[in-house]
């Protein structure tokens, strides 16, 4: 895996000892893995947690929110979301809405800055919780409301057949099969690395697993074109593009929101959105989602 730092090297990165990094795991949650039998420390989450423990957090004198008539959502991408943000458009002709695929940890990040109003994210625990607040609580100053956009499935995609027999994860390390990936930032990435983790799949043992795609059609358009004979992605993808899917697991998809800007118009049009007919019948067109919790409140919940 790339972008990962050995002990002597996140000592060096954070100018202490290599002694305090123990302290720092232990104590602060500096975030870290012994996947490879050894404490090892993915690079872009290290400068999170940095950049989360960062006091008097220099604030910006205009914020892109803050503009009248616009919609910014940042974070996990998702077929679903796009279909639902050009019905947005529609509806809202006055209003210009935005996404920007910046992976489940880069839309914290974005919503920490007032880049965006809406974070989407499905980032889970390890003990498979539905949902953990561990990442919002140490990337955001204070935890958003969170609301639900819908429940997807997550897996491998395939070509029709699939002809390598894939079952699951643990196949992925035998005769010589290609992946295509997600970025380090993509939650969907996560879930994946912590699959392997469960089989006991070195990663390095996975022909492809560097080569890198930031959305979930890019990976599916890499299997179709038969430079891999897999990648982690979502079902909706599969049918798009005459593919097969191993499922792997169901997840929820939220919409954080910061709740001083809950109110903000714009961010109460997209949620009025997610209970409108035309976006029930929207989602009619993809397979693989789950709508029965789309546009409640998951968090704070009701006393």
């Amino acid at each position: 895996m790339e972008k990962l730092l050995c002990t002597r090297e996140v000592a060096e990165f954070l100018g202490v000892n290599e002694k305090m990094i123990y302290t720092l795991i232990n104590e602060k949650g500096l975030p870290a893995t012994k996947i490879t039998g050894k404490w090892l420390f993915p690079k872009n989450l290290v400068e999170l947690w940095v950049e989360s423990k960062t006091i008097n957090y220099p604030q910006r004198p205009e914020l892109a929110v803050e503009i009248p008539n616009l919609l910014l959502i940042a974070g996990s991408n998702d077929i679903l979301l796009d279909s639902a943000l050009t019905l947005f458009r529609q509806q809202n002709s006055d209003y210009a809405a935005f996404f920007g695929n910046s992976g489940s940890l880069g839309g914290l990040r974005a919503l920490r800055q007032g880049f965006c109003h809406i974070a989407t994210s499905h980032l889970d625990h390890e003990s498979n919780e539905e949902y953990s607040s561990s990442f919002a609580d140490s990337l955001l100053e204070e935890y958003p409301a969170v609301v639900n956009f819908c429940r997807r499935e997550q897996g491998l995609l395939v070509p029709k057949g699939n002809p390598a027999n894939i079952k699951g994860v643990a196949d992925l390390g035998a005769n010589g099969l290609t992946i295509a990936n997600r970025p380090l930032e993509a939650s969907t990435r996560i879930m994946f690395d912590r699959e392997l983790k469960q089989v006991d799949l070195d990663c390095r043992s996975i022909k492809g697993y560097d080569r890198e795609f930031q959305s979930h059609l890019e990976v599916g358009l890499e299997v179709l074109a038969g430079r891999a004979d897999t990648g982690p992605a979502i079902r909706a993808v599969a049918p798009l593009l005459g593919l097969d899917f191993v499922p792997l697991r169901w997840e929820r998809f939220d919409l954080l929101i910061p709740k001083n800007g809950f109110f903000t118009k714009s961010v109460q049009l997209f949620l009025e959105l997610l209970h409108n007919s035309a976006f029930q019948r929207h989602a009619e067109n993809f397979s693989g989602y789950d709508l029965s919790l789309s546009g409640k409140v998951i968090y704070p919940k009701k006393p």
